[in-house]
């Protein structure tokens, strides 16, 4: 028995949760913490389930550029275990209790900073402040790769409607609301064609979303059980680039499904450098190209910028959302729960005495999305 574990016996008072913490690239430990007091404002939940998302795979392979340990983990459900004194409310002003499940931006905003003066909330200067701090300093359960996660203020969550189960629940404050915020950032609209880069947890829920806005949808992907997940999620056509040899020969599939012209928006959710170069050949002149899944600098793709002046596509890189598009996924769940398949974005659950195997597996492509229950 630990130490810790051994104080707990002696002093019944005093409970502890668990951190999954990352001592160096693809090493975890496990830690145990004494469970803290939420602040003002601040709250504590217990995690039910959360996912490897694509960024921990970047963390955990070290091509991260800031953050190299830690506890990983943000994707996620919890239930409210202890609340803030000055806290009633989530940022929608519906009132919470003990027992309350919500989600949680992973980020914060901290209204101060040049950027949050500017309105430009997603990419607050302060927004991954308290995510860098290793688990020994107070409150400890900053990652949701944990028992426990701690949500600071400023940190906007909201109560998650009942009829969403967890296992859909935990892809909202992340993959959903990045695809949401992205396909509004590439204005896509009714009528348009868009060609998704990707069909892990974010090209999925990009496809249901694209498909409810009245758009085409062509995914793209490598795994075949990808892609035809994929389809039940909207896509009406998807491309293994594995049967192709080259984009060129993608680009003219897309034109085939386009009236020869290409898509109007390209969505790269892939998270691989060499797909940003080849999306720009699969969107007709004048389109928009949003980029959110390489997120890693340093990394260098030969580049054709010819090619992108000639055709005047718009390139709209996007980091996180702004806080308030948690609110929207949550209502687009809600609406479209049993209409799309949800459950089956995550295709792999592991008990989080074993989360090292789910980011195993994840950085292997073997699983779409791999979950952690607690």
């Amino acid at each position: 028995m630990s130490e810790l574990l051994k104080n707990a016996v002696e002093d019944k008072n005093v409970t502890y949760g668990k951190v999954a913490n990352m001592v160096e690239a693809m090493k975890l430990e496990f830690r145990e913490f004494e469970i803290p007091e939420p602040a003002s404002n601040s709250l504590l939940v217990k995690v039910l389930r959360t996912n490897v998302c694509g960024s921990e795979l970047h963390i955990w392979k070290g091509l991260h550029p800031t953050k190299k340990t830690g506890v990983l983990g943000h994707e996620m459900v919890g239930v409210i275990e202890k609340i803030g004194p000055e806290l009633t409310t989530d940022f929608a002003g519906q009132p919470i209790k003990v027992g309350d499940r919500v989600a949680a931006c992973y980020f914060r905003t901290c209204l101060k900073c040049k950027a949050c003066l500017r309105g430009d909330f997603n990419t607050c200067e302060n927004s991954i402040e308290f995510w860098n701090k290793r688990p020994e300093e107070y409150p400890h359960f900053h990652g949701a790769f944990a028992s426990h996660y701690y949500i600071h203020p400023n940190q906007y969550f909201y109560k998650v409607p009942d009829n969403i189960p967890d296992v859909a629940a935990a892809s909202a404050n992340c993959a959903l609301s990045q695809v949401y915020y992205g396909l509004d950032q590439g204005e896509l609209a009714t009528g348009e064609t868009v060609v998704i880069q990707g069909a892990g947890g974010l090209g999925l829920n990009a496809a249901a979303v694209a498909k409810e806005r009245g758009a085409q949808v062509i995914v793209i992907d490598g795994v075949e059980s990808r892609l035809e997940t994929a389809k039940e999620f909207g896509a009406d056509h998807v491309i293994n680039f594995r049967n192709y040899e080259s984009p060129e020969q993608i680009a003219e599939v897309i034109r085939s499904f386009t009236n020869g012209e290409g898509a109007d928006l390209g969505l790269e959710v892939s998270g691989v450098p060499a797909a940003f170069g080849e999306g720009i050949q699969f969107i007709r002149n004048n389109g928009r190209y949003v980029t959110m899944g390489n997120i890693s600098p340093g990394i260098n793709i030969d580049f054709d910028p010819g090619l992108l002046t000639r055709k005047g596509i718009k390139i709209i890189p996007v980091l996180r959302y702004k806080p308030w598009y948690l609110k929207k996924s949550l209502q687009f769940l809600s609406k479209y729960i049993d209409k799309y398949p949800f459950d089956k974005m995550i295709d792999c659950e592991i008990p989080f005495e074993n989360i090292a195997e789910a980011l195993d597996k994840s950085a292997r492509r073997e699983v779409t999305r791999a979950s952690i229950t607690i």
